[in-house]
């Protein structure tokens, strides 16, 4: 069994997990808003038995990390997961679901000398297109929807439901669970109820221009968070250059609704990735 580490940041501590060989090229796994380290449950052991080193992480207040943070969202995300690369030591691929692949593009916009390629899956990489008014409306509306009482039981239907639609994979109603029981700790909840108030992607909308590492992306055709997914996907493609698979009858998690593709998908593109990205990655890929 992998042990859970923690990363030490000025307000408090995020948790990760390590596997794979220590001198392997290094993947790095970031979940999505209310999501656990658990949703790559299918991805990670894919990656460590090709041989790669991966390490998973819980977002601020989610999992195993600490519940002490007043800052939440894209920007924050990115200098965790910038902080993880200078202490695991070296260039990586970054995997990120949701926000958190709004989060990894942001890294390798900031530091592409960290990052040898991007993999996203539904990925947020700007923010929906609404009005201000609606916008303040649905930030407004999180203090409700996620009060004390009933929070946990609002995401964990949601998340089973809506951002599940269509296939579904045979372990969603544990790992559902496994949400539930995290969000009904008060600390978490309230750390999920800031996070859904300060989130905005406009900073990485901003940036998506300065992004030149290669990029795949998996975006389902039902994902409830883009009005239209296929012109998400093509804008996606667009912006960071990235190649963009399309999943038929999958929504918000494609990592875990259609493994079937994104994990032969993502192996191809690691072994693809030119060997002058990132030093250090490809030093790792040809030892």
């Amino acid at each position: 069994m992998t042990t859970t580490q923690h990363l030490q940041r000025p307000e408090g501590r995020i948790a990760f997990t390590v596997g794979g060989p220590a001198d392997a090229p290094l993947v790095v796994l970031v979940p999505g808003m209310g999501d656990l380290r658990s949703t790559w449950r299918e991805l990670t052991p894919a990656l460590v038995d090709a041989g790669y080193r991966v390490a998973v992480t819980d977002l601020r207040g989610h999992g195993d990390s600490d519940t002490t943070f007043s800052t939440h969202g894209d920007v924050a995300t990115a200098s965790d997961v910038e902080a993880l690369l200078e202490q695991l030591g070296g260039a990586a691929v970054l995997v990120g679901n949701s926000m958190g692949a709004g989060a990894v593009a942001l890294v390798a916009a900031d530091r592409p000398d960290l990052v040898a390629g991007l993999v996203l899956t539904g990925p947020f990489l700007r923010d929906p297109k609404l009005s201000r008014t609606s916008r303040a409306i649905i930030r407004g509306s999180y203090s409700v929807l996620f009060a004390r009482l009933w929070g946990a039981r609002v995401w964990a239907r949601y998340y089973r439901g809506t951002l599940n639609k269509g296939r579904t994979a045979p372990w969603l109603d544990e790992h559902v669970a496994d949400l539930r029981a995290a969000l009904s700790d008060p600390a978490h909840l309230r750390q999920f109820r800031t996070l859904c108030r300060q989130l905005t992607h406009a900073p990485v909308e901003a940036r998506v221009g300065d992004v030149q590492a290669p990029a795949l992306a998996f975006v389902g055709t039902l994902d409830p968070d883009f009005t239209d997914p296929a012109a998400e996907g093509a804008w996606i493609g667009t912006a960071i250059g990235a190649d963009v698979v399309m999943i038929d009858g999958v929504a918000h998690y494609p990592q875990h609704q259609a493994p079937e593709v994104v994990v032969p998908r993502t192996l191809a593109f690691l072994a693809d990735l030119p060997r002058a990205e990132a030093g250090a990655f490809a030093a790792g890929l040809r030892a």
